[in-house]
């Protein structure tokens, strides 16, 4: 959930995960809201454009655009790391993590598990053949949750893709995560005063998670009922539980880079940081996503 309120000196900090020193990658002319609003919206519609386009014709394409971006969501976490001297093996994430994508797409559940069972074993024999040891097992420990937070997670995009009209599904899914974004970040930004969670995110606020909820359920609704053909009540489903798991989310992150002392995951994305700061929130919502398709599918 993107939410930055005003500052209250009047200013608006650039970042809501960070204490003061830690260092600030960003660039460029700033808004309200603290971001480089110029560059956010030219990458973010340039993402979308990408997504649409890829979702057009046949859905392969975005398994390979999956591909790429989990890989460099992983390339940013083993960098992340490393500033605390962690040190996870990086070619087994990536052949792991694409594994786990295009298993999903193939053949379901069952060979997202089975690839990710393969893949954390992979990691930990990699890591211990490197050099054994308290560090290996730290190293073991950090590949781990490497390979379950971005590409075991994100594999849940890639089943919604393998479902029945899963190309929009994948849109809507796309489509709940930009309004929880824009929704968090309007409403926290004009009428945000509450802090929802100041010790790991001190300009997130009760006020952008409100707001976020309203634009969520608005999207979910409408896509439910004009794009799917379905239950409002699906829609409305889809708009809470994205406005609250995406919200988990970025908290989740946050608590992440407080540790690292880091402002931003990356800075392959001008105006949003790294790949990692885009799908931090969309791999959490991901399976409840996906469960609450395959309910609604069932009860259907």
């Amino acid at each position: 959930m993107v939410d930055r309120p005003l500052d209250p000196a009047g200013g608006t900090g650039p970042f809501d995960d960070l204490p003061d020193g830690a260092p600030d990658r960003s660039s460029g002319p700033r808004r309200r809201g603290g971001r480089n609003l110029p560059a956010a919206v030219t990458v973010g519609v340039l993402l979308l454009a990408a997504v649409a386009a890829s979702l057009w014709f046949r859905p392969e394409p975005f398994v390979l655009l999956a591909v790429v971006a989990v890989g460099a969501a992983l390339w940013e976490l083993r960098e992340a790391f490393a500033r605390r001297d962690i040190r996870i093996p990086l070619l087994p994430l990536l052949v792991g993590g694409a594994g786990m994508l295009v298993s999903a797409y193939a053949a379901g559940p069952e060979a997202l598990l089975v690839a990710f069972v393969l893949t954390v074993a992979a990691v930990v024999v990699w890591r211990v053949l490197d050099g054994p040891g308290p560090q290996a097992l730290r190293d073991a420990a950090a590949a781990v949750f490497a390979a379950t937070y971005v590409p075991f997670l994100a594999g849940f995009v890639l089943l919604i893709l393998a479902e029945p009209r899963g190309e929009l599904r994948v849109a809507l899914f796309i489509l709940l995560a930009v309004a929880n974004d824009t929704g968090g970040y309007i409403a926290g930004v004009t009428l945000g005063r509450h802090p929802l969670a100041p010790s790991v995110s001190p300009k997130k606020t009760w006020e952008g998670l409100v707001g976020s909820l309203v634009l969520t359920s608005a999207v979910g609704v409408a896509g439910a009922v004009l794009v799917l053909d379905a239950s409002p009540l699906l829609g409305l489903a889809l708009g809470v539980l994205t406005a609250v798991t995406a919200t988990v989310g970025d908290l989740a992150e946050s608590l992440v880079k407080r540790d690292l002392e880091l402002k931003d995951m990356g800075s392959l994305l001008p105006g949003h940081g790294g790949v990692l700061d885009r799908l931090d929130s969309m791999v959490v919502t991901a399976p409840f996503v996906y469960l609450a398709f395959a309910v609604a599918t069932t009860a259907g």
